[in-house]
């Protein structure tokens, strides 16, 4: 009974608007986790800089070079959320 009324319900419902929500969701998801990531990459980095003033510029490369993976990744997820939208 339980059953055959949530088979309607999710037959009755635009399955692209839920796609839609999911491609906005998983976009806000990315964003966040490479805010996140970028904020530690850029925290533990000052750490290693305070403790070793000599090795700032090997670490500051190294950051510099994990915070653009990291928002290449996040430019990736980015599009295509916006294809799962668009399309």
């Amino acid at each position: 009974m339980l059953l055959s009324i949530l088979l309607d319900a999710v037959a009755s419902v635009d399955l692209t608007v839920l796609a839609k929500i999911g491609a906005c969701l998983g976009a806000g998801i990315a964003i966040i986790g490479a805010g996140w990531g970028i904020g530690r990459i850029g925290g533990t980095a000052m750490e290693a800089i305070s403790r070793q003033p000599e090795a700032a510029g090997d670490i500051r490369s190294s950051m510099i070079i994990a915070a653009a993976l990291i928002e290449g990744v996040t430019l990736f997820a980015i599009i295509i959320c916006a294809m799962a939208i668009l399309l």
